[in-house]
């Protein structure tokens, strides 16, 4: 038995048909990670990275002057016919105080560090640290705060001036820092104030 030309087309289309009722398509888009070709690359998700430039300031100055003076005098004088008798007792207390206290403190650094969670206002929480050992002094900068994403620029950095809740620190060890630091003894005599 001979098929024809068009019964075997249709046979074609027939299995084709099954097949592709079988093959299910599965979509590329996924709008968790989706960001558009033209858009910047900014941290906006937990495991982003972000740059933030640290420049930070800080300056206290406090000063008390004291000047406290007190001049008492007691006298008695006693006369009796013939005699005359006077006695006087004298004070003067004064006291002039002077104290100054002037601290000033300036960070500059560069540090990428990672964004930990999204607030449920989209805020980012970040973290991160770095650790520089040049010449057997280890110097260890830790920023940890929350940014705002629009805070962030085009480059993907922000200030760490723009970020809320910041901790910053910034702590040097080595020689030169254990020269800088006062021996136990002095440290004891300072508590005594000698």
């Amino acid at each position: 038995m001979k098929i024809s030309r068009i019964a075997r087309v249709v046979l074609a289309v027939a299995a084709l048909a099954g097949y592709f009722e079988s093959v299910q398509a599965a979509s590329l888009y996924k709008e968790s990670s989706y960001q558009p070709l033209a858009s910047d690359r900014k941290a906006h998700q937990p495991g982003d990275l972000l740059t933030v430039l640290v420049y930070e300031n800080s300056s206290a100055t406090s000063t008390a002057n004291t000047t406290a003076g007190r001049d008492a005098g007691v006298g008695v004088n006693i006369e009796t016919p013939g005699t005359s008798k006077s006695a006087s007792i004298r004070t003067n207390n004064q006291l002039d105080g002077r104290g100054q206290t002037q601290r000033v403190g300036r960070v500059l650094a560069q540090i990428t560090v990672t964004v930990k969670g999204v607030t449920p206002g989209g805020d980012l929480l970040v973290a991160g640290e770095q650790l520089l050992e040049v010449n057997n002094e280890r110097q260890q900068i830790k920023v940890e705060g929350r940014v705002r994403p629009q805070d962030i620029s085009d480059t993907n950095t922000v200030l760490s001036t723009r970020i809320a809740d910041a901790k910053i620190s910034y702590v040097g060890e080595g020689d030169l820092a254990d020269r800088q630091r006062p021996s136990w003894w002095q440290r004891l005599l300072t508590m005594f104030g000698l």
